[in-house]
């Protein structure tokens, strides 16, 4: 079997430009947090513009709506990233920031070490987690999956 990272998609729809003073904060730790992501251990890789801001990329039809995207050697380096270290402060405060969405807002999925996950494969992802829930394709924390139930579930001979 390849080795395999995970990757995550998480997206929000802004209560306001990120000019906004409500998005003040959101705005004034972001550097700081993506440090914090790049120095952890078990870190790859992370969308971004030349600039460095993700902030600015807008991949959906909806302008509203900014996306992090990361790529980690396993899942329990992005876990322990996402909810264990100062990051988590920032969780919590998601709906100062963000709108509650009526789709899911966060989809993990295997990747082949050694390629880097697309937008378009992120979107594909989260279109599949609105269909059918967390599959071995896609997948929360809560419900895990590993590579080879992917393999298989793409296979087509999911048990």
């Amino acid at each position: 079997m390849t080795d395999y990272h995970i990757a995550q998609i998480n997206i929000g729809r802004m209560l306001a430009p990120l000019t906004d003073p409500v998005m003040a904060d959101f705005m004034n730790n972001l550097d700081p947090i993506n440090a914090l992501a790049e120095a952890a251990d078990g870190f790859v890789w992370r969308l971004q513009t030349d600039d460095g801001d993700a902030t600015a990329l807008r991949p959906f039809d909806d302008d509203w709506l900014i996306v992090n995207m990361s790529l980690w050697e396993d899942i329990d380096s992005l876990f322990e990233y996402t909810y264990k270290g100062d990051h988590v402060a920032f969780v919590r405060r998601r709906t100062e920031w963000f709108s509650k969405l009526g789709s899911h807002h966060l989809a993990l999925w295997w990747v082949a070490a050694g390629t880097l996950p697309t937008v378009d494969d992120a979107k594909v992802r989260l279109d599949h987690m609105d269909k059918h829930g967390p599959t071995p394709f896609a997948f929360t924390f809560k419900q895990r999956f590993s590579p080879e139930e992917m393999e298989a579930y793409v296979a087509g001979h999911v048990e």
